[in-house]
């Protein structure tokens, strides 16, 4: 099977689409740049299609090298058949490759291998025969100094016969459907532990029992993390009778005086080795769905997040609040650069109201201010209404912004080379501003995990969801593309073909030389070359370029191709440029070359229509009802504003103005079935929800969005 064969049965597409993409990968061009500038190539896949086509290339490559080292080993061994090199060849399953490998694989000392050593396994193969053989009176014939009765002899001969039974293929196979069918996880909670606290948000899982198969990926995840604290354990099985017959069924032959024994050395198989193996295997893979199940939400959720509308470029005064320690105030311009700080005490215990409000509207007036931002973390509502006391002299947008990983940035050795002359209060609060401004590029900087959004992060396979939320972050930066001459190290490197060592020479070569003025420009930068020039240049922006395309999403491939449109419309390109009428003239099939196609000239003139447009959209004020601060102000039947801040499989929690978020289970998003909760609500979605429950002991709140 070649590799377009095998990434065929997993991705729906013709084959000459994978093909070519796998081509493009192969020459190191990057998927943003595949499926933004090479669409007439891959037939229009968009970033997710072509992850996929990579991630099955690369199960190709671990595939075919498993198979080589499988061989190699057997060859080694001196045991290797024309049959089974035929069979390891022609199979392309990880899974049945280890099958066929098990019985040559290095494995410690086993029973069946002392019983060899003490001469029974021709014992083994006459029982195994299943002829109508006296079988006590033959093992006679096997006593030796190791093996003193005839008991011993059989009992080793079984061990032999119970590792034949575990190595066949078929059984191996049949069990597996068995367990993919019908296993159950069945929890028992540990009984010393029953009492402690922290078991208690695991109480449902003291006794619980469900089909695997039909296990949900946040239950299976809670159930795992419950064993691996300690709090309950748990079996993966299934009706052992059933088992039993599957393996009858394969090996048995006959009904004579072999049979017992043969009877006992499937009993053995199944107890001591094929149900521990293939009971973990069947938990392991459904764990490797919760996984992925998992690592989508996460990965989704930030997407979301990261293309959350930006307030732009505006002057911000940023508010992290807090009581006792006082509000930790900063004013930022334009371009999210630190002007001023301060720190205000207008609560309890100092209570220095009107002091406060005196500096804040002196830094509104003073910095120009055109909007406050101010986290909602602790104290969040009560500086809210105490901002809203204040008369200022113009019209200044308040918003509360998610806090979420803040502090872990403020922390971080991104925020010290940033901000190396300030604490961590200032570079939180900074980090609260210029979320409002721009979220993308400030939540860049943080690592995912610590912005909130996910469910059992850390108990699913790190180096999976690592490589997941590197692709969201990328395909994220690329969608919305950077400004070369305001972009931080960070946000660069995540341009396409761009990565950390070019960010870093980029904005030293910024620091030396002033801003870009063109995009060739980006050519000097040092180590930069021809192919990270191409996989990047379009995704970088220059506004007030000399050529306005500079500053589009059009690569500079295809700049002879706009300038032919214009001369042929008799115009410049910079009148060409924002002109629906004159764009709406263009005849794409007329500039057709053999680098460019019909797909990519249509997106061609769809960006010239509205050159550099940001696909996200506009921040808007958001109100939380004044009349509820703490959990103790919620009440059942309350019709509350809310912001959805986390997305999960089994519904969304929403912020509605307490420390607490209420979960809208996914069965009350709206009347009807609801497959999937994004279907129904995005990531900072403004939503109205009635309160169902509210339990102030446990912090919970239940809310519906059926009104």
């Amino acid at each position: 099977m070649t590799n377009i064969q095998f990434i065929s049965k997993g991705v729906a597409t013709a084959a000459i689409n994978i093909q070519n993409t796998v081509q493009l990968l192969q020459e190191d061009c990057t998927i943003p740049f595949i499926s933004r500038y090479r669409k007439d190539k891959t037939g229009n896949l968009d970033e997710v299609f072509i992850e996929q086509i990579a991630k099955f290339q690369k199960e190709y490559e671990v595939i075919v090298k498993r198979k080589e080292a499988i061989l190699k080993s057997i060859q080694e061994q001196n045991v290797l058949s024309s049959e089974l090199e035929k069979k390891i060849q022609q199979s392309f399953d990880l899974q049945e490759l280890e099958d066929f490998y098990l019985p040559f694989k290095k494995k410690k000392k086993i029973k069946a291998d002392t019983a060899r050593e003490n001469g029974l396994e021709p014992l083994a193969k006459i029982i195994m025969a299943q002829n109508n053989d006296d079988v006590d009176f033959i093992s006679t014939k096997y006593l030796n100094e190791n093996i003193i009765n005839e008991d011993a002899a059989l009992q080793g001969a079984r061990d032999i016969i119970a590792e034949w039974i575990n190595e066949n293929i078929y059984v191996r196979k049949q069990l597996r459907r068995l367990y993919e069918r019908k296993a159950t996880i069945t929890t028992k909670v540990v009984k010393t532990k029953k009492d402690d606290e922290a078991a208690q948000k695991f109480s449902q899982y003291f006794d619980w029992s469900e089909p695997l198969s039909k296990a949900p990926s946040h239950r299976l995840l809670a159930m795992l993390r419950a064993e691996n604290e300690g709090f309950i354990k748990f079996k993966v099985e299934v009706d052992i009778d059933e088992a039993y017959d599957i393996i009858d069924a394969l090996v048995l032959k006959s009904q004579n005086k072999t049979t017992p024994h043969v009877q006992l050395a499937i009993e053995d198989s199944y107890k001591r080795l094929l149900n521990p193996a293939i009971s973990n295997e069947a938990l392991q893979e459904a764990k490797a769905k919760a996984d992925a199940n998992s690592i989508q939400v996460f990965a989704n959720n930030l997407g979301q997040l990261l293309l959350a509308p930006p307030l732009g470029e505006k002057r911000i005064l940023a508010i992290d609040p807090g009581f006792r320690s006082g509000c930790k105030i900063v004013c930022l311009d334009e371009k999210g650069d630190l002007l001023y700080n301060e720190t205000i005490y207008p609560h309890a215990p100092q209570k220095e109201e009107a002091m406060a409000m005196k500096k804040i509207r002196s830094m509104v007036n003073s910095y120009k201010i055109d909007a406050i931002s101010i986290g909602n973390g602790t104290a969040s509502r009560e500086t809210e209404f105490f901002i809203k006391k204040i008369a200022f002299d113009k019209p200044v947008q308040v918003f509360i912004v998610s806090e979420a990983g803040a502090s872990v940035y403020s922390a971080s050795k991104i925020a010290r080379d940033e901000f190396p002359n300030y604490d961590v209060t200032v570079r939180g609060s900074v980090s609260i501003g210029r979320r409002l401004s721009d979220p993308l590029a400030e939540l860049v900087k943080i690592d995912p995990k610590a912005i909130g959004v996910g469910q059992y992060q850390h108990d699913v396979d790190q180096t999976k969801l690592k490589e997941e939320l590197d692709n969201t972050v990328i395909r994220c930066v690329n969608s919305v593309g950077i400004n070369i001459n305001t972009a931080s190290k960070h946000l660069l490197s995540y341009v396409s073909g761009i990565g950390e060592k070019l960010a870093e020479n980029i904005v030293n070569y910024r620091s030396e030389n002033g801003p870009f003025i063109d995009r060739k420009q980006l050519k000097k930068v040092p180590r930069l070359g021809e192919k990270a020039y191409q996989q990047g240049v379009a995704f970088i922006r220059i506004s007030n370029a000399k050529n306005p395309l500079d500053n589009s999403a059009v690569h500079p491939e295809a700049y002879g191709i706009v300038e032919k449109m214009a001369k042929d419309l008799k115009l410049t390109v910079h009148d060409l440029i924002a002109n629906k009428e004159k764009t709406a003239l263009i005849q794409p099939e007329k500039y057709i070359t053999p680098e460019i196609g019909l797909l990519g000239l249509k997106d061609i003139i769809k960006e010239l229509e509205k050159p550099g447009l940001d696909p996200r959209k506009s921040a808007k004020v958001f109100e939380f009802d004044p009349n509820v601060k703490t959990i103790k102000d919620v009440k059942t039947g309350m019709v509350l504003p809310g912001i959805v801040n986390n997305i999960t499989n089994f519904g969304c929690f929403v912020d509605i103005g307490v420390k607490e978020s209420g979960l809208v289970h996914i069965s009350q998003l709206k009347a009807g079935f609801v497959s999937d909760v994004n279907e129904v609500v995005k990531l900072h979605q403004h939503v109205q929800v009635k309160v169902t429950e509210v339990d102030e002991d446990r912090k919970r709140i239940q809310l519906t969005m059926i009104i």
